[in-house]
C-alpha cells in the first residue's frame, strides 16, 4: 500500500487522503469547492500589490468593491 511503500511522497498523500477523505469525497459529490472564494481573495490581493499604498481605506474598499463584481 502507499503508506508502507517506503517513498515518502506516496506516504504523505496516503496521509492526506486518510486525514481529509471526507472532505475530498464530498468535493466530488456535490460539486462545491472554495474556489470562487479563493480567487476573489486573489484579486484583493492583486488589488492590493497595484495601489501602491493608497491610505484612505474607504477608497480601497470602493476599488474592491467595484472590480470585483
Amino acid at each position: 500500500t502507499a503508506e508502507s511503500s517506503g517513498i515518502t511522497e506516496f506516504e504523505k498523500c496516503a496521509s492526506t487522503y486518510r486525514n481529509w477523505s471526507k472532505e475530498i469525497l464530498n468535493a466530488f459529490k456535490y460539486g462545491l469547492t472554495n474556489g470562487p472564494t479563493e480567487g476573489f481573495n486573489n484579486k484583493i490581493k492583486v488589488l492590493k500589490r497595484n495601489s501602491l499604498g493608497i491610505k484612505n481605506f474607504r477608497r480601497f474598499r470602493t476599488r474592491i468593491l467595484h472590480c470585483t463584481r
